[in-house]
């Protein structure tokens, strides 16, 4: 198994849902459920990177996960990131899977997935994948899709329904066409701890700008991005008080 280290984003002040990483599910913090994904995957190191003290108290009983107190302004998750490798002083060639502070169901599997296919690919940096199972994702804005090529790397991540069906949609909007295999992004990602710093540092793209979506800056700078398959099922983040609730019942159902 690849050697990896997590990284795990945990912002305060989310726009959509207030105090997001110490909202309570089973009666716990959501970032207790994620570091404990992240030391169940097998990681070296279990890092929380937030700019909260009441984030690092809710930790303070995870003997394996440490907490990196960051700047406040750090406008992305990634810079956040690049600052908790400097602190934490990783070397350049450390694999780092960036675990989002919403994935409370994130798999053990899929955690190693990203970070054997950074390992195993020629790309900087990897991410994860799984097939759109309806019409409804594939529409949905807020869904990111992603399109690959014949080497599993993603040729572009996109809000829109990409690839466009041009017969298939012109009949119907409400089915998937058969014999297509479309692609949802999964919000994971894998790269060296020294790329880390060099995508902090570049300027954003101007389809990043486009599409608000950070990985695009990476495409558009010519770097290539692996996209492999999870090897698990993966459950959509938390970003609503709506998925909060689904992720109670997800939580109680004992099929998280």
């Amino acid at each position: 198994m690849t050697e990896f280290v997590v990284a795990i984003p945990a912002r305060y002040a989310a726009s959509r849902l207030p105090g997001k990483p110490l909202r309570l599910l089973g009666g716990e913090p959501l970032v207790l459920h994620v570091a404990r994904r992240a030391v169940q995957a097998g990681a070296r190191e279990v890092w929380v990177a937030t700019d909260d003290a009441r984030i690092a108290e809710a930790l303070a009983g995870l003997e394996d996960v440490q907490v990196a107190m960051t700047d406040p302004a750090h406008p992305s998750g990634t810079d956040r990131l690049a600052e908790c490798a400097r602190h934490a002083g990783w070397a350049d060639d450390t694999v780092v899977v960036n675990l989002q502070g919403d994935e409370p169901f994130a798999p053990a599997a899929g955690i190693r997935a990203v970070a054997n296919a950074l390992a195993s690919g020629r790309a900087p940096m990897s991410t994860l994948c799984t097939p759109v199972e309806d019409a409804a994702t594939l529409f949905d804005p807020n869904v990111v899709k992603l399109v690959r090529n014949a080497r599993g790397e993603a040729m572009y991540f996109s809000r829109a329904p990409i690839a466009w069906h041009r017969d298939g949609f012109a009949r119907s909007r409400e089915v998937l066409p058969e014999g297509v295999q479309w692609l949802r992004h999964i919000g994971i990602y894998g790269y060296r701890a020294g790329f880390l710093q060099q995508f902090a540092a570049m300027p954003p793209g101007s389809l990043e700008q486009v599409e608000n979506l950070e990985q695009l800056r990476v495409l558009e700078a010519g770097y290539p991005i692996s996209a492999a398959l999870s090897p698990a099922p993966f459950p959509a983040g938390i970003d609503t008080p709506e998925d909060l609730e689904r992720a109670e019942q997800l939580l109680a159902s004992g099929h998280a």
